[in-house]
């Protein structure tokens, strides 16, 4: 991943409610959601989640397909899993360390 798609990314990603917007739809998984489910969750008006989903495809963070008259929102998993590669990838210069846990399950 390039520099400049990082920033990007983050700079995206460095917005409350585009933060939720995103975190709803990693939660989502594969199967995703409709703006009308994540406006409705998220208690976002839907211009207000039509300008940050628009931020958040630019980003290359969220796909978007059309089923029929629905629009299904994603999380792009690859590039979420690039952007982390990116920020971890010279952790510790190279020795093996440890992040405590947070409390993560799956961790």
């Amino acid at each position: 991943m390039e520099e400049h798609d990082v920033v990007k990314s983050l700079a995206a990603l460095a917005q409350p409610s585009r933060l939720r917007v995103f975190r709803s739809l990693v939660v989502a998984g594969p199967e995703g959601l409709t703006p009308g489910a994540m406006s409705e969750e998220l208690d976002v008006a839907a211009t207000t989640l039509s300008f940050h989903l628009k931020e958040l495809t630019h980003a290359g963070l969220i796909s978007q397909e059309r089923d029929g008259r629905h629009l299904i929102y994603r999380a792009a998993f690859g590039r979420m899993n690039a952007l982390l590669g990116y920020l971890t990838a010279h952790c510790c210069e190279g020795q093996p360390c440890e992040v405590e846990d947070a409390g993560c399950t799956n961790c």
